[in-house]
């Protein structure tokens, strides 16, 4: 079970630790979370480069968003160890959390937690970061409710739908589309992940819609997976933060209601009372829970 400070995910923006000109950009967004990416937004010649303008970025510019994080080359890759040092070492007074790409078992986010302990502490660092997971590998399903209890650090699972087409051989074009398929395509990876997580007491977050210039595309994913409890959805492109807000943001007239149905039941609850009629609403025990996390989610956010 996780012991780090719970976060607000609605959007996760992801933007290339290669470009000096994004980086600044996305320090400037009142947005929940942004991931300085130093996987596929980067050339396998110019990681190295990057490491050192994420690291600069994360130092010299005014975050403005309430998380940064820093997307890290999968384990089994030759940049992995590198990335974890460099960035921890150069900027980890001021990181939240690392995202480890492409994690097939427990072990592999082990490796990063371990690493994660060592540098802290000869770093002797104040803040522990957190680690945030993506699962895109048919592998990493299939052992995602061990990933989901293995380390403490672990904040979210965030299901990669690109990577994962290609390990599946999925015969879709689009990453994050549907294709031809009648029914959701994503429905039982999605619906996996989120039980895996809320059993676990972490975030999940969906992934990527790739075509940035269809908004209708992207918010009925984003309605998909708000639906079966998911917290967020990325976004490729600024163009994607406003949509990605809009559904994970609580409805200010449902929230209205859930505050209005919790007092109510609170007070009824003191007149020894389990199940009250709330504007023709059947309140028990049972839906305060959902109602709460409704709550929750408010608080979070601030609203």
């Amino acid at each position: 079970m996780s012991t780090q400070p719970k976060r607000p995910r609605r959007c996760q923006l992801s933007v290339p630790g290669s470009s000096e000109k994004m980086m600044t950009k996305a320090a400037g967004l009142e947005i929940d979370h942004v991931f300085l990416d130093l996987e596929d937004a980067v050339a396998p010649n110019a990681k190295p480069a990057a490491r050192g303008m994420v690291v600069d970025a994360i130092n010299s510019l005014d975050w403005r968003p309430r998380t940064v994080c820093v997307r890290i080359n999968d384990v089994e890759t030759e940049w992995c160890h590198d990335d974890i040092i460099e960035v921890v070492t150069g900027a980890g007074a001021k990181l939240d959390t690392i995202m480890l790409t492409k994690a097939k078992s427990a072990t592999d986010v082990m490796f990063v937690h371990l690493m994660l302990d060592q540098l802290e502490q000869k770093l002797k660092l104040a803040n522990r970061i957190g680690i945030e997971c993506l699962i895109e590998e048919v592998e990493g399903m299939m052992n995602v409710d061990e990933i989901a209890a293995c380390s403490d650090r672990l904040e979210c699972l965030v299901f990669g739908m690109g990577d994962y087409s290609a390990s599946q051989e999925m015969q879709i074009s689009t990453v994050g589309a549907t294709g031809g398929y009648p029914p959701d395509l994503w429905h039982y990876p999605r619906y996996k992940m989120t039980i895996a997580c809320r059993a676990n007491g972490i975030d999940p977050v969906d992934g990527p819609y790739a075509n940035f210039r269809n908004p209708e595309g992207y918010l009925k994913e984003a309605q998909r997976a708000h639906i079966l409890g998911m917290d967020g959805k990325w976004a490729i492109h600024p163009a994607q933060v406003e949509l990605a807000n809009r559904v994970f943001t609580p409805d200010a007239g449902a929230l209205a209601s859930a505050r209005a149905q919790k007092a109510a039941y609170d007070e009824a609850l003191a007149q020894g009372l389990g199940a009250i009629n709330v504007d023709g609403v059947m309140i028990d025990a049972a839906s305060i829970r959902i109602v709460k996390s409704l709550l929750d989610r408010a608080d979070l956010i601030g609203i």
